[in-house]
């Protein structure tokens, strides 16, 4: 199955962002192909959290892998939202 991985930030706390990118980076890498998209999500300029696109058994291995990633621990995430997704259309075509 698919699902969607939203992350909100908590403000005064981007200074971690940086700190662990590297290590961030590392993790997603080891995931392979069941990591199917990941990247920053902005408001304007300014960075917002993050989005990944995950392929997983179970909402509880996603939320696995969330807790595994170096970010969790550091206090910069605010919110996870784990969410299945079900893809109906591709390049202009339904699925």
């Amino acid at each position: 199955m698919l699902y969607c991985v939203t992350f909100q930030d908590n403000s005064g706390k981007e200074h971690l962002r940086q700190e662990h990118m590297a290590d961030h980076l590392a993790f997603l890498a080891t995931l392979g192909p069941k990591m199917i998209g990941a990247g920053p999500l902005f408001d304007g300029q300014d960075g917002q959290g993050g989005m990944w696109l995950v392929e997983a058994d179970s909402a509880a291995d996603v939320q696995s892998l969330v807790e595994q990633d170096p970010f969790w621990p550091t206090g910069l995430r605010k919110s996870v939202s784990v969410l299945e997704w079900r893809q109906v259309f591709r390049d202009g075509q339904r699925t």
